[in-house]
């Protein structure tokens, strides 16, 4: 007797990228993690991952996910991930608090930015001195912006990560496969 033909494709090879690299980091970022909560992670990560103070991203990042206990290396991933839209959210923040406030419009530049972020660290009365009005206006800007932001990128990643929960665990149960490896 011969077995009768199967309706379902066999599932597509799995590539040693997928079986050695992505699947062992996805496992243990995700291990015992909720796709709300990791949605939420997401969405506040990149939120405080562009903060418009240059030098302060990775520390915030850290504080904000002690806080609400969320997922710390997903977090710092997300903060590195996100470096190169850090510049422009600046600006834009600068911008916005600007409008706001009815202030006059500073120039700003990257040789600017590299000076005050320097300031900072190195002498942060004169960093508050000459630039506090401007960061000032820059981060109410960003608290504004911020709730609206992470309620965006939330309802935006949940269906994403459920999914991606939802196949995981498809694979793991379904006769045949191999769950990838921890």
């Amino acid at each position: 007797m011969s077995k009768p033909a199967s309706n379902v494709p066999p599932a597509p090879r799995r590539t040693f990228w997928q079986r050695r690299v992505r699947d062992p980091i996805v496992a243990q970022l995700t291990q015992g993690i909720s796709p709300e909560q990791i949605a939420l992670t997401i969405a506040v990560g990149s939120a405080f991952a562009i903060f418009p103070v240059l030098g302060t991203t990775t520390l915030l990042c850290f504080l904000i996910a002690l806080v609400l206990r969320l997922n710390q290396p997903i977090v710092q991933l997300i903060n590195q991930a996100l470096w190169p839209v850090h510049i422009p959210a600046i600006f834009g923040c600068i911008w916005l608090g600007e409008a706001i406030f009815g202030a006059p419009h500073v120039h700003i530049n990257i040789r600017f930015l590299r000076h005050m972020s320097a300031l900072v660290w190195n002498d942060p009365a004169l960093f508050f001195h000459q630039f506090g009005l401007t960061v000032m206006y820059a981060v109410v800007a960003w608290a504004i912006l911020a709730p609206f932001y992470i309620a965006a990128v939330y309802h935006i990643a949940l269906p994403i990560t459920r999914e991606v929960t939802y196949l995981k665990h498809k694979a793991e149960t379904t006769p045949g496969t191999r769950p990838p490896m921890p």
